[in-house]
């Protein structure tokens, strides 16, 4: 059954879908931000992000509005689509003892490194954000590195544990 769902062509279909999508996102944010005159030089992260640096823009663009919400939404829908995914697994793996341990063992590693990340991320978009202003400057930084090195430290951990097809 999965492989008359599943074609080659499919597949294909939805790997270029997954790379040119996101491409095609960040190239848009990309040229919105480059069209926007800076008032501004200070970026307060190590790393650059293109809200930080619409912040620094003279005067507020629409397209630095609604692009970016559009870009959220639209990653939001993913993680609504993996979430309602997650939720099918569970309601098959409940039908049986074997299905739950099969389960427990492959899926609950995948489901603790995306939650990692999501609320990492989130966490992250967030205090960007409605952040405060009045935490120092090495706090902000110790936050970003938290970011960036707590999901790929925990990924090989979990994915080390002995995962079995479902």
């Amino acid at each position: 059954m999965y492989h008359s769902v599943m074609t080659k062509q499919r597949v294909c279909l939805f790997v270029l879908l997954a790379w040119l999508i996101p491409f095609y996102l960040i190239l848009i944010s990309t040229i919105t931000t480059l069209r926007s005159k800076l008032c501004g030089s200070v970026i307060p992260k190590i790393y650059c992000v293109n809200w930080l640096i619409n912040k620094l823009a003279c005067s507020a663009s629409i397209a630095n509005i609604i692009i970016p919400s559009f870009n959220y939404t639209f990653y939001i829908g993913h993680i609504i689509f993996v979430v309602w995914s997650y939720l099918y697994l569970v309601r098959t793996c409940l039908t049986s003892k074997e299905n739950r341990r099969k389960f427990m063992q492959t899926c609950v590693p995948h489901l603790f490194c995306l939650i990692t990340v999501v609320v990492s991320l989130l966490f992250d978009l967030l205090y960007m954000r409605f952040g405060s202003k009045h935490l120092s400057q090495s706090l902000q930084n110790f936050m970003a590195i938290v970011f960036l090195l707590i999901p790929p430290v925990i990924n090989p951990v979990m994915y080390g544990f002995n995962l079995t097809k479902i």
